[in-house]
């Protein structure tokens, strides 16, 4: 695969995450910006033991699947991106413009940080399973729990935002993954 067919793939898959972004923004406001960073940790803790779960079990009892998790917790690390920059807030005080436009600037940051990535690694996710990856997801949220825990501080480690850009790209590479899977069947 060429980078470039990397980088249609991963526009296409942000695309859809901001549409998603968008229209719920549409339908709730911003009201994500009373959440602590901690709680969106949760969140998408949540829905990345969810999809381990479906995988490890191989079926699933509620309709979301895990493309849609996946996308949930792309969005929820933007958001929570934002969030650490923006710090929370006691009222939804963001239009749905602003908040497209953090969303999308934070989306941008991730995806230069793919392209840096992918120059040095190559592809190598490609050859990677989608359950690594979701375990690689929680490995990373496990530790931003213990840098939310230790205050935010680290000694020599990366910190949360770093962790969560890693999570915006491993979730998308299981996207782009599990599409691929399904135009080959």
């Amino acid at each position: 695969m060429s980078n470039s067919h990397t980088e249609t793939q991963y526009n296409q898959v942000l695309e859809g995450c901001k549409d998603i972004f968008a229209k719920k923004t549409k339908d709730y406001g911003t009201a994500w910006r009373i959440l602590r960073p901690s709680s969106l940790t949760d969140q998408i803790y949540i829905k990345a033991a969810r999809i381990r779960t479906i995988q490890e079990k191989g079926s699933q009892k509620v309709a979301d699947d895990i493309t849609s998790e996946f996308k949930g917790i792309i969005n929820y690390c933007l958001i929570a991106l934002v969030q650490l920059d923006l710090g929370r807030s006691d009222t939804a005080d963001l239009t749905a413009e602003e908040a497209l436009t953090h969303f999308e600037q934070k989306a941008q940051i991730a995806k230069e940080l793919m392209q840096r990535k992918n120059h040095d690694y190559g592809e190598a996710w490609r050859m990677m399973r989608v359950s690594s990856m979701t375990d690689l997801i929680l490995q990373k949220l496990l530790r931003i729990k213990q840098i939310e825990d230790n205050e935010g501080k680290t000694l020599v480690s990366e910190g949360l935002d770093a962790n969560y850009l890693d999570i915006v790209n491993y979730a998308i590479f299981c996207l782009i993954l599990l599409s691929e899977q399904e135009e080959h069947k």
